[in-house]
């Protein structure tokens, strides 16, 4: 066994665990030292100050406390193992009878048979009578030692089969604390905290805050130990990417763009056809201090759909053109890049600034002069989906890249992109898929982030309403008539990746049903679906961008993507299996032009809480923020950012979504700490350098992948 025990001594060590319990604990909830047991903490706590008599119980979910003696305890063979009976007195004479279906063995070596005690449980019915079934045992010595408030731990049926339901881990929990305290007295935990920062916040000790959330006196006491534990995960986590931060814009070069030049003023004077709102005019005052003086950029920019984030991108794009350099806008999707292209050669008109496309289809022979004007310097802005991250793609002098709708890309082939300039290009990361603040913070925190967050004056806000299927022949009506006056639809089925087959199914039965209520000539339908060969899927978005259908069907292919400003009707069938982002990612295909738009929610009549919450926020806001959040409200952290985040959301104790104000109070405190002592070589700080060194070498890195 190690000597001496402390918070890194593998479980198997600790009195009453051994290598099977050990093997189970770390499978099941990947407790594998001590440490990691005691930041397994309780997720709730009942109130043990009451105690009840069994003539005043009644059956039903509330558990209820009694004092008294255990007796007659006896096996009865099942048909599957025993179960164990037993009958309990309480302290008036009153009998309630006991059992106990799994385990038998193992609690009848534990119980105190004929000594005081105390039972925790429910009552049951029971043949016209009452029993509590697998209650919670405690001798009169624990249960005066044990807190009035009592912790409940998350625990498995495996491992309850070990005898490390809730109270066994709880006892496992009190044990290795009395051990720590034994052997190394009242600071049984090292210390991590700073006493400056200890002092000024009036946070206690982490060996205090340890036992006031595992045996809390009071609920006074509990909320500030789990406070202080909360407040550290934090200010270690914001510390580390403030510090990254914070080394990569002022250590790690980046390409000068020292001057705005003449095609910059020329494009701004001469070419944009309407004036740029106050938040795009923010945001390129942010992109252009940051390039200014030679050091390195790595910029989050978030905005709702429509917002002006491309516009953003190519006034960037034309300051690293007029300072000498090359830049490249990486889209997801080719009819994406494809409409960045258009966009921006029109947008340029006669400027000398030379813009090419580089996506799979680019045929060999095409492609060679790209290639060419790219290595020699000739091509000032590249426009490309993963074609451009091909061997054969070499720049001249890349000093902007630009990535669109960044979730898409995954970090190998962004870190692809990168090494191709020797000085690392500056990042501008783009994304309309709003990202809570808090997540922004902790995912995103080693970015600067800026925010488009009003829309080009002249937009007419989305009509948002939910429909059920009972109304499906009035919102066929509604269609028709928009389409009457010229306007377009999408009609949106969900994808579920489990069943490909049923949504191709859904999706079909959708577009024989709209064949029949819009039938041909006088309405022309496209589809498409992810089963579709990429150029036929092309061509039937081509069909539709160029007006020769009204109607595209469609699965969430098209959540990205074209840009019909003529559509002006989004119908998204069973939304309740959608979403919030994905919704509002849909709703944005709509309302891109002049005339009013309008999203229809289908779904069935009968609606789950979180899917009504869904529908409902919908049609009440256009905020993307505000629906971000309440997103992260409904799904947490992990599922809102996907299991490739999972190494930046690994949270013990704090969570994003309750906790958001303590988030932003560890941030500012990191950013005034690293402002003073940028690599906490200060002696007050030696205990701040420890945790960010330790959280550093336990993640991932994330550094030079934006």
């Amino acid at each position: 066994m190690p000597e001496p025990l402390n918070a890194s001594t593998p479980i198997e060590f600790l009195k009453g665990i051994g290598p099977k319990r050990a093997e189970a604990l770390a499978e099941d909830l990947a407790i594998q030292t001590c440490g990691d047991l005691l930041f397994h903490l309780p997720f709730r706590y009942e109130d043990r100050t009451r105690f009840h008599r069994v003539s005043e119980t009644v059956p039903g979910p509330v558990q209820v406390q009694l004092r008294g003696t255990i007796r007659k305890l006896k096996e009865v063979q099942q048909k599957r193992g025993q179960r164990l009976e037993a009958e309990f007195v309480d302290e008036h004479g009153d009998a309630l009878p006991l059992v106990w279906f799994k385990g038998a063995k193992w609690v009848a070596r534990n119980l105190p048979i004929g000594q005081p005690c105390v039972l925790w449980g429910r009552i049951s019915d029971y043949k016209g009578g009452r029993n509590m079934a697998h209650p919670e045992v405690l001798t009169l010595q624990e249960a005066r030692a044990a807190s009035a408030l009592h912790p409940v731990y998350g625990s498995t049926e495996r491992l309850g089969r070990f005898g490390l339901n809730s109270n066994g881990i709880g006892k496992a929990v009190q044990r290795l604390i009395a051990q720590l305290r034994e052997l190394h007295g009242p600071e049984w935990m090292a210390e991590t905290l700073p006493d400056g920062i200890l002092a000024h916040r009036g946070l206690p000790r982490l060996a205090t805050a340890m036992e006031q959330v595992h045996q809390p006196a009071d609920v006074q006491a509990e909320r500030l130990g789990r406070f202080r534990l909360k407040f550290e995960e934090f200010l270690f986590l914001q510390l580390l990417l403030v510090q990254h931060r914070n080394r990569q814009t002022t250590a790690l070069p980046g390409p000068a763009f020292a001057e705005v030049g003449e095609q910059f003023n020329r494009f701004y004077s001469e070419r944009i056809p309407f004036e740029l709102t106050e938040a795009q005019k923010r945001v390129i005052r942010e992109i252009r201090e940051d390039t200014r003086n030679g050091t390195h950029m790595n910029r989050l920019l978030q905005g709702d759909v429509g917002s002006g984030k491309t516009m953003v991108a190519l006034l960037t794009a034309l300051l690293a053109v007029d300072n000498g350099c090359q830049a490249c806008i990486m889209a997801p999707t080719e009819i994406l890049a494809q409409q960045h292209l258009a966009s921006f050669r029109e947008m340029l008109g006669d400027l000398p600034v030379r813009v090419e496309l580089l996506t799979g289809s680019v045929k060999a022979a095409d492609r060679k002069p790209i290639l060419a004007g790219l290595a020699e310097g000739a091509v000032h802005l590249l426009v490309g989906t993963h074609a451009v991250l091909e061997p054969k793609v070499i720049f001249h002098r890349l000093g902007l890249v630009v990535i669109d709708e960044q979730h898409r890309f995954g970090v190998a082939q962004r870190a692809r992109l990168w090494a191709k300039a020797d000085i690392p290009p500056h990042i501008l990361v783009m994304t309309a898929t709003p990202i809570p603040r808090t997540l922004s913070m902790t995912v995103y925190g080693d970015l600067d982030v800026s925010v488009i967050d009003e829309l080009p004056p002249g937009r007419k806000p989305i009509r948002t309403v939910h429909r059920t299927d009972a109304q499906r022949l009035a919102v066929f009506g509604f269609m028709r008539d928009q389409i009457a006056e010229g306007r377009q639809v999408y009609v949106v089925y969900p994808l579920i990746e489990e069943s490909a087959q049923l949504d191709h199914k859904d999706l079909m039965d959708g577009y024989e049903s709209l064949t029949r209520h819009f039938p041909a000539p006088d309405h022309r339908i496209s589809i498409v679906h992810g089963r579709m060969k990429p150029e036929d899927k092309d061509a039937e978005m081509q069909r539709f961008a160029s007006g020769k259908t009204q109607i595209m069907v469609a699965t969430t292919v098209i959540e990205v993507g074209v840009n019909v400003p003529n559509a002006s009707v989004m119908v998204i069938e069973s939304a309740e299996r959608f979403g919030l982002s994905q919704l509002h990612q849909l709703r944005g295909r709509v309302g891109r032009g002049g005339n009013q738009s309008f999203c229809v929610l289908m779904s069935g009549k009968e609606l789950g809480k979180e899917a009504r919450r869904r529908l409902e926020t919908m049609c009440r806001t256009q905020d993307g923020f505000e629906i971000a959040e309440v997103d992260l409200e409904l799904r947490g952290p992990g599922d809102l950012m996907g299991t490739k985040q999972s190494g930046v959301l690994d949270l013990k104790v704090a969570d994003l979504v309750k906790d958001r104000a303590l988030l932003e109070d560890a941030r500012d405190l990191a950013r005034r700490v690293l402002r003073e002592d940028p690599e906490l070589d200060a002696p007050k700080h030696a205990l701040l350098r420890t945790g960010v060194d330790r959280l550093r070498a336990s993640r991932p890195d994330w550094s030079r992948i934006a």
